[in-house]
């Protein structure tokens, strides 16, 4: 296993430009929330000022029982007596709960997270950093979650959903058997499927399940994994539950920003609603305002004001944040100063700031994920046998395909020769003709447009005849791209960590953990 090639996001197209701008710091309103030492110091302060020993108190007396339901290395035992300091502070990623971890991009968030608080703890000794997995245990979408997929097939649990994810309980256990059949030979396959049987038992709920695998491969590093469904940890949330009842707050405060985002990048990633919260019962659902009572919707259940506001004292873990005020729950009950996601979590989390202002809450830093590439000698010799690199499949592929196809032709050359000269031509033209009347002129731009449509045809034209005439380089080039991009989507957002795990085992753990970037993410390019 080796390094190929680091890969800044700035050279990727799929990157949003939203998240390029961001890491260049061209955004004026969210320098602050770079990754800089600076910035870091400065969120220490803003917890150390804003994050109450009260705080402090529930929280670790949460994890201490939450975390006593795993078996806990001694790091991790460390990082549950740290906690309690009001010197410690949390780096953190979250994620759904996705059958076996689902994609392979899951992994790499914590890897990251883990890194990112050795190193802080390297250029701030005078504080303790401790790296948390947040478990997003109310979602209700089961089908985003119900699956993952290796080389070899798609596996997916079937269970009765409608509530909190996280309460869902194991019933349905097929899916190991066949996952047994396919890993059973593998060098590590018998460690992959004592995981598996470990976490997925009948009986145990998603989040159980979770839990005991997050903890069974990253205990060692001192990972402590936090499930915000906790009645304690939501009556701290009381007050900004209620503003956002009464008040429609984050609606209103982070409008300026939303309004920023559309203009400027063309859309938000969340559009928040006017109430920004759901109500558990046996299924979890929105709660809307009409103006006079708050409304379950697609149930019965109905509000006076005074009614919900006693129902939010009595019964605070029936009211459940989306995804827009799940880092506000986040950044109230941890002493966080660095939330480290993907590129769509970051861009939702920079619509928050100006609410995060309002309600005095600090903002934390933010972090792009890495992303990583795994990919085989086999592969590699492929790609250069076509003069190609690894980051011309993670680009414009379509470009890429037919540069290769045209890159001899001689025709082409002169087409574009040629085009070029007419181009010139017609603005000499141009200039000319505004000395006429504005009718010539006209005529001169309609002409212009017509041949160069002539010449663009010409292109078209000559593509299609060269991908039929070397139909074997296109189907080359095709298998290649399909190889390093499965189902045509980048590899981490399909592969689960398994396909990776079963040949090397925890030393490809440490691979990733090693070649992880902190300061800049990049897309890493790895042959193993």
């Amino acid at each position: 296993m080796k390094l190929l090639e680091k890969i800044q996001f700035a050279d990727l197209d799929n990157i949003p430009q939203l998240i390029k701008d961001f890491l260049a710091g061209s955004i004026e309103d969210f320098r602050s929330e770079n990754f800089s030492l600076q910035n870091i110091e400065q969120k220490i302060q803003a917890r150390k000022e804003h994050f109450s020993s009260e705080k402090r108190s529930v929280l670790s007396q949460i994890l201490e029982k939450q975390m006593r339901t795993v078996v806990l290395s001694e790091k991790q035992e460390n990082h549950l007596n740290i906690i309690r300091d009001e010197n410690t502070f949390t780096v953190t990623t979250g994620h759904q709960l996705n059958l076996f971890t689902g994609p392979v991009f899951f992994i790499y968030k914590i890897l990251q997270t883990l890194k990112t608080s050795q190193f802080l703890k390297k250029k701030f000794p005078k504080y303790q950093f401790v790296p948390v997995f947040w478990m997003a245990t109310e979602d209700h979408d089961f089908e985003e979650i119900n699956h993952f997929k290796t080389f070899g097939r798609q596996y997916e649990i079937n269970e009765k959903n409608g509530g909190a994810v996280g309460e869902i309980s194991i019933s349905d256990t097929d899916f190991i058997k066949n996952f047994e059949s396919e890993f059973e030979n593998s060098v590590f396959g018998t460690e992959l499927i004592l995981m598996m049987k470990e976490a997925y038992r009948t009986g145990y709920t998603l989040a159980e399940a979770t839990r005991i695998l997050v903890n069974r491969l990253f205990s060692e590093f001192g990972l402590l994994i936090l499930d915000g469904n906790e009645t304690d940890l939501k009556r701290l949330m009381i007050p900004v539950f209620k503003e956002e009842l009464n008040n429609n707050s984050l609606l209103r405060e982070s409008k300026k920003n939303v309004d920023f985002l559309i203009k400027n990048y063309g859309k938000a990633q969340v559009n928040p609603r006017g109430i920004n919260l759901f109500y558990l019962s046996a299924t979890r659902n929105r709660i809307e305002f009409d103006g006079e009572k708050f409304n379950i919707v697609d149930t019965d259940i109905t509000f006076t004001k005074n009614e919900i506001e006693q129902e939010l004292h009595s019964h605070p873990e029936k009211f459940s944040p989306n995804a827009l005020m799940r880092p506000v729950y986040q950044e109230t009950v941890l002493p966080n100063i660095m939330y480290i996601g993907g590129n769509a979590e970051i861009m939702y989390w920079l619509q928050l700031k100006d609410y995060f202002k309002s309600m005095q809450l600090p903002f934390p830093v933010l972090v792009p994920r890495n992303s990583m590439l795994w990919i085989t000698e086999k592969t590699l010799n492929k790609i250069k046998k076509l003069e190609l690199s690894p980051r011309d499949f993670l680009n414009n592929f379509q470009k890429i395909t037919d540069q290769k196809v045209l890159e001899n032709q001689k025709i082409l050359d002169n087409i574009q020769r040629l085009e070029s000269l007419l181009v010139s031509s017609f603005s000499e033209l141009k200039d000319v003709s505004e000395l006429t009347e504005k009718s010539f002129g006209n005529l001169v731009k309609a002409e212009e447009i017509r041949q160069l449509k002539s010449f663009q045809r010409m292109k078209k034209r000559l593509l299609r005849a060269e991908k039929r005439k070397q139909h074997e380089l296109v189907s080359r080039l095709q298998q290649v791209y399909l190889t390093v991009n499965p189902s045509g989507i980048w590899q981490e957002r399909v592969l689960n960590f398994s396909v990776f795990y079963a040949d090397e085992g925890r030393a490809w753990l440490e691979t990733c953990l090693e070649e992880m970037e902190v300061l800049q993410p990049n897309l890493l390019v790895l042959v193993n």
